[in-house]
C-alpha cells in the first residue's frame, strides 16, 4: 500500500473514531410505505399484459366473470329479528375478551455511536440520561453530552490527567444539573446549560467515587473506601450522613422512588438497605438490612416502579444471579441463574418487565418477564460486556454502553398503550442557593 493510500486510511480510521459519532446509517422507516425520495418504489406491481391475460382466463375458469349467479326480481323481505340487536351486543360485551397485541420487540439496536476510549471497568458508572432527554457519557477524561432530541453532541469538560480519569457520571432530577465523580476522590457538580462548573466537593472520599445517586438536593457518592455520603448541594458543609458497612468499593447506588430507602451494592458482594428515618448525622448509620446473599460483586440495582419495596440486584462472574428482595422485610423472594455477569438491571416502566445487561460470555440484553422470569426476548450486538445501561424519560429506548467503546440505543421497551399519569410537580430547585456559596 503506498504513503497516501495509508494516510487516507488512517485518516478514515480517525473520522470513524470521533465520539458519540453515528457507525451505521438509520434503518429505513417502516412509515416509508415503499416510497423513497419522493418516488414510487421502482419494484412495485406493475400489471403487465400476460399478467393481465392470466388474470382473466383465471376468473373465466372460476366463474369470477359471472358477476350475478342467484338474482333476486323483487328485493328480499326484511328478516325478523329475532334476538333484538341492543340484547345481542350486551351479552357479546360480557363474553368478549379484549386481545392484547403481542409487542414486537426489535433484536438489533436503532443506532450505533462510537465511544472511543470508553474505560473498561466492572466498578464504574459511566452512562446516565436525564430527564431532560439529554444522555451524559464519561470518555476516559472527558464528559459528553448527546442531546437525543436532535442528536447533537457536546463537550461538557476534560479534567487533567492528576484528577481522572471520570468514574462515575449522574444527573440531579431537574435533568439540568450533572454531578461528575473523579478517580482522585472529588465530585464536580456542573450546569449543563450555562457549561459551567458550580462547585467541587472535596473530603467525602480517600479514593474514586464509583456510584452516585440524587436524592432531591442530596447527592450520595460511594467510594472505593468502602463508604457512603449524603451531601447537601445547598450547603457549605455539605456532608451531612455517612454510612459505613462495606468493605470494599461501593459500585452500586440506587434510592428507592419515594427517596425513603436507599440500596447500596459493593465488591463485598454485600447489599445494605439504608432507611432515612433512622439515620443519624451525629455518627456513621446502621443499615436497615444487610443482604449477604450473593457471591460476587453487586453493582447492578433496580427499583421497581410499580412496588415501592421490590428490588432487583445481580451479581458478578462468580454469581451470574438476579434476586429479588422485599426490601422492608429483607426476605429474598425469588432468584435466577442468568448464566454470566450480570452489569445493570433496568425495569420497564409501562410494564411488568426487567432489562438485564451482561458480560462473560455472550455480552447480551435479555428482557425478563415478571414474575414469571421468563425470558422474553435476548439482543447481541455487543462484542464485549455490556457495562452501563440508562433509561429514556419516556421509559422507551434503553443506551447501553459496553466494553467494545459503542454506545447502542435499544427500542427493547415499546411504546405505552396508555397516555403517561400527569407528571408529578417538580421538586424545588436545589441549586437555588449556589450563590451564597463562597
Amino acid at each position: 500500500m503506498d504513503a497516501g493510500s495509508m494516510n487516507s486510511s488512517s485518516y478514515l480510521k480517525a473520522q470513524s473514531r470521533s465520539p458519540l459519532q453515528e457507525q451505521f446509517l438509520h434503518r429505513k422507516n417502516s412509515k416509508d410505505n415503499g416510497r423513497k425520495g419522493g418516488k414510487e418504489n421502482p419494484t412495485a406491481t406493475v400489471n403487465s399484459p400476460s399478467r393481465e391475460a392470466y388474470r382473466k382466463q383465471l376468473a373465466e375458469a372460476l366463474n369470477l366473470n359471472r358477476t350475478r349467479i342467484l338474482a333476486f326480481k323483487n328485493k328480499p323481505p326484511t328478516p325478523v329479528e329475532l334476538i333484538p340487536q341492543g340484547h345481542l351486543s350486551s351479552s357479546l360485551h360480557y363474553q368478549a375478551k379484549p386481545t392484547k397485541t403481542r409487542r414486537c420487540i426489535p433484536q438489533t439496536s436503532e443506532r450505533t455511536l462510537d465511544a472511543p476510549d470508553l474505560v473498561d471497568d466492572f466498578y464504574l458508572n459511566l452512562l446516565d440520561w436525564g430527564s431532560k432527554n439529554v444522555l451524559a457519557i464519561a470518555l476516559e477524561n472527558t464528559v459528553y453530552l448527546w442531546d437525543a432530541s436532535n442528536g447533537s453532541t457536546s463537550e461538557l469538560v476534560t479534567v487533567g490527567d492528576e484528577d481522572g480519569p471520570v468514574t462515575s457520571v449522574n444527573w440531579a432530577p431537574d435533568g439540568l444539573h450533572l454531578s461528575i465523580g473523579l478517580n482522585n476522590s472529588n465530585v464536580q457538580l456542573w450546569d449543563s446549560a450555562s457549561c459551567k462548573q458550580l462547585r467541587t466537593l472535596r473530603g467525602c472520599h480517600r479514593s474514586r467515587v464509583g456510584s452516585m445517586a440524587w436524592n432531591n438536593h442530596i447527592l450520595t457518592t460511594g467510594g472505593m473506601d468502602g463508604k457512603i455520603i449524603n451531601n447537601d448541594v445547598r450547603i457549605r458543609s455539605h456532608i451531612v450522613e455517612t454510612y459505613r458497612g462495606h468493605q470494599q468499593e461501593v459500585c452500586g447506588l440506587k434510592w428507592s422512588t419515594s427517596g425513603q430507602q436507599l440500596a447500596s451494592g459493593g465488591n463485598d458482594n454485600l447489599i445494605h438497605i439504608w432507611d432515612r428515618s433512622v439515620a443519624s448525622s451525629n455518627s456513621a448509620t446502621q443499615w436497615f438490612h444487610r443482604l449477604e446473599e450473593h457471591t460476587s460483586a453487586v453493582k447492578a440495582l433496580a427499583w421497581c416502579p410499580f412496588q415501592g419495596n421490590l428490588l432487583a440486584s445481580g451479581g458478578g462472574g462468580g454469581d451470574r444471579s438476579i434476586k429479588f428482595w422485599n426490601t422492608h422485610t429483607g426476605a429474598c423472594l425469588n432468584s435466577i441463574d442468568t448464566g454470566s455477569q450480570v452489569c445493570a438491571l433496568l425495569w420497564n416502566k409501562n410494564e411488568k418487565e426487567l432489562l438485564s445487561s451482561h458480560g462473560f460470555t455472550q455480552n447480551q440484553l435479555i428482557l425478563w418477564k415478571y414474575p414469571s422470569l421468563l425470558k422474553m426476548a435476548e439482543l447481541t450486538g455487543h462484542t464485549s460486556r455490556v457495562l452501563y445501561m440508562a433509561q429514556s424519560p419516556d421509559g422507551c429506548t434503553v443506551a447501553t454502553a459496553a466494553g467494545d467503546e459503542t454506545l447502542r440505543f435499544w427500542n427493547v421497551f415499546g411504546v405505552p398503550e396508555v397516555a403517561a399519569k400527569a407528571a408529578p410537580k417538580a421538586n424545588p430547585e436545589p441549586f437555588s442557593r449556589f450563590n451564597r456559596i463562597r
